[in-house]
């Protein structure tokens, strides 16, 4: 279809296999001289180790954190962070999965929050009224419950959802939880959502920070003071402002730090990343 489209033979080759063995190929031959990859951390740090002194870009992942601060518009806020946790059941790199609140608005804030997760439909992804569709395998769906199941045991409290039915897990929030839980220190990739509340914007910002990711977050406040500050400390690729974590629009610099990885996509910065710089000096001077 491209080359029908007018792209030159050759531009654009797919080269198919199963398992670890093409990839393993791609990265460690000498005719390649980048290497992208979308997936784990795992992997991605084997591209990285394999590639040599090739030019590696990265994109591996998030357990997004979503502040939200003393002062917003909780009923646009609440919404957004459902929406945003549990739309694609979870299975985006930027989707929302921490939530923290601070504890002046934190009662109407869970009372919003549940009840927009409340009104989400879950069902069958063909239907246009769907909101929460099935994982990707029924295997997943599992992993997902399991994690749940193991935060609960470990003290965590369900306050909508938890339970699997199939390949589809209801969209979950959980509260009560601990720093070393798999639904907060990894990436869940699956409809569940953590919320949790903090005192101070101190507080707050470490708690942004207590991760090995960092591709992007959100935050609510209606305080520049706050925004900017948030924007400078939290470390991550991307800091939303009165938007979630999963905000991405196509021509942004999109990447992260940490365990979320390396390089920039978006049409600009993924051909900075693609291009080689090259200094040409002519020496003019007359002899």
């Amino acid at each position: 279809m491209l080359e029908r489209a007018g792209l030159p033979p050759g531009y654009v080759n797919l080269v198919v296999g199963s398992g670890a063995t093409v990839g393993e190929w791609l990265a460690t031959h000498a005719g390649v001289q980048l290497v992208t990859f979308t997936g784990s951390p795992p992997v991605g740090a084997r591209i990285k180790a394999q590639s040599g002194l090739k030019r590696v870009i990265l994109e591996l992942g998030n357990n997004s954190g979503n502040l939200v601060h003393a002062e917003p518009n909780t009923p646009k806020a609440a919404p957004l962070l459902a929406a945003r946790a549990f739309g694609a059941a979870g299975q985006s790199c930027i989707a929302v999965q921490r939530i923290y609140v601070q504890e002046s608005i934190w009662e109407p804030f869970l009372a919003a929050l549940q009840a927009a997760t409340a009104q989400l439909k879950v069902g069958n992804p063909l239907d246009p009224e769907t909101d929460v569709g099935p994982l990707i395998t029924e295997a997943e769906a599992a992993r997902v419950a399991a994690w749940i199941d193991e935060a609960v045991a470990g003290g965590a409290r369900v306050l909508t959802g938890g339970r699997r039915h199939g390949s589809v897990v209801e969209p979950t929030l959980l509260t009560d939880v601990t720093p070393t839980m798999k639904v907060v220190c990894r990436e869940v990739f699956g409809p569940v959502a953590t919320v949790m509340p903090y005192r101070t914007l101190d507080e707050g910002l470490r708690l942004m920070n207590d991760t090995e990711y960092g591709l992007q977050a959100g935050v609510f406040t209606q305080s520049l003071e706050v925004a900017w500050r948030a924007a400078r400390e939290i470390r991550a690729g991307g800091v939303i402002i009165n938007d979630t974590s999963a905000y991405r629009a196509d021509l942004m610099p999109y990447g992260g730090v940490g365990l979320s990885g390396m390089g920039r996509e978006g049409p600009r910065y993924a051909i900075e990343e693609m291009t080689d710089i090259r200094m040409v000096v002519f020496n003019l001077a007359q002899s």
